[in-house]
């Protein structure tokens, strides 16, 4: 009876994982892959802007840099509201402020408007990453956590493999009088508006309001996930 028992506790604990890790994981993949093109592409738009706009290598380089002011001002504070308010809204949140502001570089005419829209942009990326591990942690148990953020740092390769042809490929047009660097911009912010507001109907907050799952997988994972909290709390 007791073997009985195990081998039915561990294919529910096996089922539980593997259907939170194909639903979770792919689309928080995906996710950091627009975010990181978002971060990066303005080094693929350089040598354009440089033409187009009259920009020195200083003011790219400076530029690119504010970026990480803003991102570090806001990091701590995102990764906390994360925790307290719901996930999934302020995922989508910072994915709508930060696919607005890329696309809004598409429209830049100045090294002003350069700096302020890179480190807004950094200042709205801010929160994404710490709150997707904070997220994890709610879905996660710890023996499985750290493949889980493995799974979601090789989206940075993955991006980059993508990012490069797609860019080059997109510098090349000319469509409606602007420059292929400035839809470059556009085109790649968009879809974090986009899937930015799908999050908001994709994710789900935590385990027990998850309808994808059966309920003895919400039960199991709340339990483990609880218990892992009780133990971390009273250390």
């Amino acid at each position: 009876m007791m073997a009985n028992q195990k081998a039915d506790l561990s294919a529910l604990a096996d089922r539980t994982r593997r259907r939170i890790m194909r639903r979770i994981m792919p689309y928080l993949f995906l996710l950091f892959i627009i975010a990181y093109l978002d971060r990066v592409n303005v080094g693929y738009a350089a040598l354009q802007m440089k033409g187009d706009l009259g920009f020195t290598n200083d003011i790219l380089g400076f530029g690119a840099g504010i970026f990480f002011i803003g991102y570090f001002l806001l990091e701590i504070p995102g990764s906390i509201l994360v925790e307290k308010w719901s996930a999934r809204g302020w995922i989508a949140r910072i994915m709508i402020s930060w696919g607005i502001v890329a696309v809004l570089m598409g429209f830049m005419h100045t090294k002003n408007q350069f700096y302020l829209l890179r480190f807004l942009l950094g200042a709205a990326e801010a929160g994404f990453f710490p709150g997707i591990i904070v997220y994890f942690s709610h879905w996660f148990r710890y023996e499985d956590r750290a493949k889980a953020v493995a799974m979601f740092m090789a989206a940075i390769p993955i991006a980059n493999i993508v990012g490069s042809p797609v860019s080059g490929l997109l510098l090349r047009v000319n469509w409606l009088g602007l420059a292929g660097w400035r839809w470059l911009f556009i085109i790649e912010g968009a879809p974090a508006i986009v899937f930015g507001v799908v999050t908001i109907f994709y994710l789900t907050d935590r385990p027990h309001q998850a309808r994808w799952l059966q309920e003895d997988e919400r039960e199991w994972i709340t339990a483990e996930l609880d218990q892992e909290h009780q133990k971390n709390g009273s250390q």
